[in-house]
C-alpha cells in the first residue's frame, strides 16, 4: 500500500492551482471560484482550508470548508464542501482522515461545530457526524440532509438519525 501524502493547502501553497482544477473536474463549480476561496485561505482572510491527499503528485482526494455550502441556513457555519475521493482510492480511509484533519483545525481555531450539506446518508455518520436536520439549497428547489461534527481525531461515536 502506498504511503499517501495528507496535507492543508498551506502547507503546500504552490498546489493552488492543481487543487482548483481537480475540484472543478469534480464538481463543475467554476475553477476561478475555487481559486478565490484558496486564495482567500491562502492570504489569511479566512481560516476556512482546504485539506488535500496526494498520491505522489496526482490528487486523489480532498474537501474545502466555506461559510455556506449553498443552503438556507445561513445560520449554520461553518460547511464542509467538495468532498471527493478518486474512485479507485475508495474504501482506504481518505476521506475519514480528510474530515478528520478538517475538523481538528477548525476546532483548534473555536470554529465547531462544523457542518455538512449532503445527499448521501449514513456514510458520514461512518466518520461522527450527526443529523441535524433538513436544508432547501439556495434556489429553494433542492432538499439536502445538514449534518454536524464536534468530534475530534480518532474519537468515533455512533448516532442515529432523528425524524426528519
Amino acid at each position: 500500500m502506498s504511503a499517501y501524502t495528507y496535507i492543508t493547502l498551506r502547507e503546500r501553497p504552490r498546489s493552488k492551482d492543481q487543487a482548483a482544477r481537480w475540484f472543478h473536474l469534480k464538481w463543475g463549480v467554476p475553477q476561478e471560484a475555487y481559486l478565490a476561496c484558496m486564495g482567500s485561505y491562502l492570504n489569511r482572510e479566512t481560516e476556512h482550508g482546504w485539506y488535500l491527499c496526494f498520491d505522489g503528485d496526482r490528487s486523489i482526494g480532498g474537501l474545502g470548508v466555506i461559510k455556506n455550502d449553498f443552503h438556507d441556513r445561513k445560520d449554520l457555519t461553518p460547511n464542509v464542501c467538495a468532498v471527493y475521493t478518486e474512485e479507485a482510492y475508495r474504501g482506504k480511509g481518505i476521506a475519514g482522515r480528510l474530515f478528520n484533519m478538517a475538523v481538528e483545525d477548525l476546532r483548534s481555531k473555536g470554529m465547531m461545530p462544523v457542518y455538512l450539506v449532503t445527499d448521501h446518508t449514513s456514510f458520514y455518520e461512518r466518520y461522527g457526524w450527526e443529523f441535524l436536520c433538513m436544508v432547501q439549497g439556495d434556489d429553494g428547489a433542492m432538499t439536502s440532509v445538514l449534518y454536524r461534527s464536534y468530534l475530534a481525531k480518532h474519537r468515533r461515536m455512533i448516532f442515529h438519525r432523528q425524524g426528519g
